[in-house]
């Protein structure tokens, strides 16, 4: 059986934390934010941990 890959994109995206939990940058934030408020934009920046199903299919692309 070959060896298991890991998904480079996702690799790229995401970044799982030592207790498990994985990061991802917010959505939302690259076009059309003329529209959106400064708060709303400023609270866009940074990372944001994912859903519990999201967690379990990003763990599934990233595991080798």
């Amino acid at each position: 059986m070959p060896k298991k890959k890991t998904h480079k994109s996702s690799a790229k995206r995401c970044k799982i934390t030592a207790t498990g939990k994985v990061l991802a940058a917010q959505a939302a934030k690259r076009h059309l934010a003329s529209s959106k408020t400064r708060k709303r934009k400023r609270n866009l920046r940074g990372t944001a941990t994912l859903s519990a199903p999201e967690q379990k299919r990003v763990k599934k692309l990233l595991s080798s």
